[in-house]
C-alpha cells in the first residue's frame, strides 16, 4: 500500500525552518572563510547565526508553526553553527600549531556542545517551577560559542595577531566547553522579568549598546564577553535564592 500523500504546508509554517536552515548555512560558511584566512568575516558569520537562532523559535511560536521537526532541525543547526564552526575556526587560526593536541581540544569542545544540546532536548518536557524558567542549566550553545571565540574577538579589537599564542584559545575552548556541560545555572535573558520602572533605562542602555556596537564592534563584543562571565556567579546566587524561596513557599 502506498503511504498517504503529505499535506501541503502554508508558507508561514515554512518560514521558521527556513530561518534555521539559513543559520545552519551561515555558521557552516564561517569555516569556508576561515580556510581563506578571513577571520573577521568568519567570526561575524557565527555571530549572525546566533542572531538567527534567537529569532527562529520566537517566530515559530508567533506564527504557531513550532513542531518536533523544527526543534530537531534547530538542534542540528546549533551543533554545526556553535559546536563545529567555532572550534574549526580556532583550530585553523592557531591550534593547528599544537597538532594532535590542538585537534583534541577541537573535538573536546564539539563533544561538549553535543552533550549540552542532548541534555537540553531531553529536559524540554520535564516540569519545572515558574521561577526556574529564567535560568538555563549550563551555558547555552550560542553563548558557549561566543565565549570560545572571545580571545579572537579581543585580538580584532587590539588589531593584534594572536596566532602564535594558542594557549589563550586552548583555555577558552576548555572553559567554554566545561561551562556548557556544567550544572551551573545561567540567566536566560528572554525570560528575565524587568520591573516596570527599569524599562525606560533598559531601552536607553540598549540604544547605547547599539551605538557602541556600530562604532567599535569588536571592543563592544569583548566587553560583552567579560560582562557575561561576571553574570555567571550572579546567576548562581540568584538561582539559589529563588530556589530557597520556592522551597519555603
Amino acid at each position: 500500500m502506498t503511504p498517504p500523500p503529505l499535506k501541503a504546508q502554508r508558507l508561514t509554517r515554512v518560514i521558521p525552518n527556513a530561518i534555521t536552515v539559513t543559520a545552519l548555512c551561515t555558521g557552516l560558511s564561517a569555516i569556508r572563510f576561515a580556510l581563506i584566512e578571513r577571520w573577521e568575516l568568519a567570526v561575524s558569520l557565527i555571530l549572525l547565526a546566533a542572531i538567527l537562532d534567537a529569532l527562529d523559535g520566537r517566530i515559530a511560536r508567533f506564527l504557531r508553526a513550532d513542531s518536533p521537526f523544527g526543534a530537531e532541525l534547530d538542534s542540528l543547526s546549533d551543533f554545526i553553527s556553535f559546536g563545529v564552526a567555532p572550534a574549526v575556526v580556532l583550530y585553523l587560526y592557531t591550534l593547528h600549531l599544537w597538532k594532535g593536541t590542538g585537534w583534541a581540544l577541537t573535538l573536546f569542545f564539539s563533544t561538549c556542545m553535543a552533550l549540552r544540546l542532548a541534555r537540553f532536548n531531553t529536559n524540554m518536557d520535564v516540569p519545572k517551577p515558574e521561577w526556574a524558567s529564567s535560568f538555563s542549566i549550563g551555558v547555552p550553545a550560542p553563548a558557549g560559542a561566543f565565549l570560545a571565540l572571545s580571545p579572537l574577538i579581543f585580538s580584532f579589537a587590539l588589531e593584534t595577531n594572536f596566532q602564535e599564542m594558542p594557549l589563550f584559545f586552548a583555555i577558552s575552548l576548555l572553559l567554554s566547553g566545561l561551562l556548557m556541560i556544567s550544572r551551573i545555572p545561567t540567566y536566560v535573558l528572554k525570560n528575565v522579568r524587568v520591573p516596570h520602572h527599569f524599562v525606560r533605562p533598559l531601552l536607553m542602555m540598549v540604544a547605547i549598546f547599539m551605538a557602541a556596537l556600530f562604532s567599535a564592534p569588536w571592543w563592544t563584543l569583548s566587553l560583552g564577553a567579560i560582562l557575561y562571565l561576571f553574570s555567571i556567579p550572579l546567576s548562581l546566587l540568584s538561582y539559589k535564592r529563588k530556589k530557597r524561596t520556592g522551597e519555603d513557599a
